[in-house]
């Protein structure tokens, strides 16, 4: 049983809601050090509002969001970027800049006031670099990437932030398939070294593979939370998503398929 110090960050009796519609009901939930949690569910049911909550940058409709031992709403964000870290589900890039400043940007939350980069911050962004396999493209301007190459970095400079918990807002967003692996097993790897990491997932595959729990939200003020062996099952996923789903057994693992309305 995970003890208190395990708890990187809660959510109490959480609500989630929009104009006419309750997303997310009571939301408890401790997410612990080491472990990968998977949240998955529909377009429109709150994965995104829900992640921005958790993040304290969008106000709950009832509930508390715990980071440490401190309400989030009520630390400086200064304070909450030193241990929490958001990867939206875009950045838009308005200004020139070198893929290395950018991911610099990272480091920030460590930095005191009116001081610049040491070489250790620069050592931490370039091995963020090299994690997200662009460390070749320090010199290049960031308006100048691919889309796979921007989210890459988008992940590298949260990489440099170092924080204890990791929310990441469809992480594999404008990646190939080997890519998105690649970026998974970084924060696989991250959980596997103590922080944590919460990510919101569209293919069900990647979570099985990558993620310790699941957390099913439903869109109507339901969730379900379990390990990845206890909730991915055919009738929870076709519950979730709405259509026929079926489960192959390939090599040593389940893969899930969509079976429904062509």
């Amino acid at each position: 049983m995970a003890g208190i110090d395990d708890k990187l960050l809660s959510a109490k009796k959480l609500g989630i809601n929009v104009p006419g519609r309750n997303l997310v009901e009571a939301l408890d939930v401790d997410f612990l050090r080491g472990e990968f949690v998977a949240v998955l569910g529909r377009n429109g049911v709150g994965k995104t509002l829900s992640i921005l909550t958790m993040a304290g940058l969008r106000q709950a409709q009832g509930g508390d969001v715990i980071l440490g031992d401190d309400n989030i709403f009520s630390m400086p964000r200064s304070a909450v970027a030193t241990k929490l870290a958001l990867l939206p589900q875009s950045v838009d890039d308005i200004f020139p800049a070198t893929v290395l400043d950018t991911v610099l940007i990272g480091r920030h939350p460590h930095i005191p006031r009116f001081q610049w980069e040491t070489d250790v911050d620069r050592d931490i962004a370039f091995c963020a670099l090299r994690q997200m396999d662009i460390a070749d493209l320090a010199g290049r301007d960031v308006l100048t990437l691919s889309g796979g190459e921007r989210r890459r970095l988008a992940a590298a400079q949260i990489l440099a932030q170092s924080p204890a918990v990791y929310l990441l807002d469809e992480p594999t967003n404008h990646l190939d398939p080997q890519h998105q692996l690649d970026v998974l097993t970084v924060f696989r790897k991250a959980a596997n070294d103590g922080a944590c990491v919460i990510a919101s997932l569209h293919d069900v595959n990647l979570a099985a593979r990558f993620a310790d729990r699941c957390l099913l939200l439903f869109g109507d003020g339901r969730w379900e939370l379990g390990t990845v062996d206890e909730i991915l099952t055919e009738p929870s996923l076709e519950a979730l998503y709405g259509t026929p789903i079926e489960t192959i057994q390939w090599r040593s693992q389940r893969l899930f398929v969509v079976a429904g309305n062509a």
